[in-house]
């Protein structure tokens, strides 16, 4: 499948589940603002009922004994002033009174008047004989009249009542108000009846905010969140008070109502999840392909040059006129000899890179002088530089080089670091290759330097993977697999050490090894 294809095809891919996240979040998000929205309508609802249950509860009160008061203030006004009757007809005379403010004020009167008929069977037979059957209609009349009047008296002292109350019951402290015991109930009750069964707490303030009240159990969590309601509205405003309650449990009880959708969206991301992976282990199994195919084709060309010259020195080994000279039939055993060698060599370095996959590297560590071995490797490779019209430069300024190494592992690392220096440098400009090693942190610092063509930015942080070159066209002026840095790394590790490296384009590479010191 073309790799156009494969990002066609995983762009369309992804945005499905992208879309499929998002309309799932979406509806999540939507349930849960609907279903806050009902529980605040629900608790405000509540609040009301519970608010005007107290205002209920004092209006029955003041009733009461506003009832109590009168009727002792009628006997009393009865006993002195008695009854008195004319006729057949009896009147009764009641002289109410209301009084405001503590200081016993009067506020209003009232004096009603009841004529009621003699019930005794006497007066009914004198008015009949008085009178006759055509009193009868007048006394129903008269009744009439009597009910009204007591009618217009009681809405009137109902009226009167309720202006006392508004004008007396607010100069009461809001705790002899309110009984906080009917108001939990209330609450309680009220909450239920609108479908809200989780714990409350509430408080009750005054005006300026200072807590009257609250109930046994309060809990400041979830107080952030509390509703208020004021208590007894109708009040002037400095005496009115404030009810809160706010609701502990209130997330969990708003996110009860999606919770079935929560595995459906863990899904959903699982899914997004393995899909991303899928798509990238294709696009890295792709590139590994690619690279394998470098590989093979480096390994091809690697491998063709010593074959070649193996196969032609074997060809001159035929002539006689070769077998008759010692001489040039040592130089032609010489170079099959040195071909063997270098194909060898590389059979080695891939089956080498091949068991460090497969298993740990065993190495044989000891206690080695980091500033000696490399000046050995600086002195065998000298000639090799020279021969490119090059030259080291050797800055051994470490005071403590004693490091925890495997010999024969190290001492490659630094010839690959060398060897690619003069790789890579460039045509037209002698070698300069510069190392380095000292102190620092108490570790010891190894720096490989060079002149050469340098790497770029993006390919830098690759360098070090296995198989992985710098592309350089169809061209192989450049001998490798990808497999040095590789096995850099890999030795480096392995000692408990690290490695990166700095380079600017047409300027030159620098390695930096870091490796802990023998006594630590």
């Amino acid at each position: 499948m073309k790799k156009s294809t494969i990002w066609i095809l995983g762009i369309i891919m992804g945005l499905s589940f992208l879309s499929l996240l998002y309309l799932q979040v979406s509806y999540i998000e939507e349930m849960v603002k609907m279903r806050k929205e009902q529980f605040d309508e629900s608790v405000k609802r509540s609040l009301f009922e519970a608010s005007r249950n107290l205002e209920y509860d004092e209006t029955l009160e003041y009733l009461k004994k506003d009832v109590e008061r009168t009727e002792q203030a009628a006997i009393a006004y009865e006993q002195m002033k008695g009854s008195s009757f004319d006729g057949d007809v009896v009147q009764h005379t009641r002289h109410y009174s209301v009084t405001t403010g503590k200081d016993g004020s009067l506020y209003s009167s009232f004096e009603l008047k009841t004529i009621t008929a003699n019930p005794s069977g006497s007066a009914k037979a004198m008015i009949s004989r008085k009178h006759g059957n055509n009193t009868i209609p007048k006394t129903s009349r008269s009744l009439q009249e009597i009910v009204k009047t007591r009618y217009l008296y009681q809405r009137a002292l109902l009226d009167e009542v309720v202006y006392n109350i508004l004008y007396t019951a607010s100069d009461k402290p809001l705790d002899e108000r309110v009984n906080f015991k009917h108001l939990d109930q209330y609450l309680k009750t009220a909450l239920f009846n609108n479908g809200i069964d989780i714990a409350y707490h509430f408080q009750v303030l005054d005006k300026d905010g200072r807590e009257v009240y609250r109930c046994p159990d309060f809990d400041e969590d979830g107080k952030e969140a509390a509703y208020a309601r004021i208590l007894f509205q109708n009040d002037p405003p400095a005496k009115m008070g404030v009810l809160k309650v706010h609701f502990p449990t209130l997330d969990n009880y708003i996110f009860s109502s999606v919770r079935f959708m929560i595995p459906s969206l863990i899904f959903t991301v699982v899914l997004l999840i393995t899909f991303v992976f899928t798509i990238y282990s294709v696009f890295r199994q792709k590139k590994l392909s690619e690279i394998k195919n470098d590989f093979v084709n480096n390994m091809t060309h690697e491998f063709k040059t010593p074959i070649s010259t193996i196969s032609l020195a074997a060809q001159m080994l035929k002539d006689p006129a070769v077998a008759k000279s010692p001489q040039m039939f040592q130089h032609v055993s010489g170079v099959i000899n040195d071909e063997t060698k270098r194909l060898r060599f590389l059979v080695e370095k891939v089956l080498q890179m091949s068991m460090f996959e497969r298993q740990k590297t065993t190495l044989n560590k000891k206690k080695v002088d980091a500033n000696e071995l490399i000046a050995g490797v600086i002195n065998t490779f000298a000639l090799k530089v020279e021969k490119y019209n090059g030259r080291i430069v050797s800055e051994l300024r470490a005071t403590n080089p004693d490091v925890f190494v495997d010999e024969m592992h190290f001492t490659n690392v630094i010839f690959n670091l060398m060897d690619n220096a003069v790789k890579y440098k460039k045509a037209d400009q002698d070698l300069l290759l510069t190392v380095s090693t000292w102190n620092e942190n108490e570790k010891l610092y190894i720096s490989i330097q060079d002149n050469g063509i340098g790497i770029k930015k993006e390919n830098l942080k690759k360098i070090f993977d296995k198989f992985y070159r710098v592309h350089t066209g169809n061209l192989h002026d450049v001998k490798g697999f990808g497999l040095g840095l590789a096995y850099v790394k890999k030795i480096i590790q392995d000692h408990k050490g690290t490695i990166r490296a700095e380079s600017d384009l047409n300027v030159g590479t620098k390695f930096v090894i870091v490796l802990p010191l023998f006594n630590n």
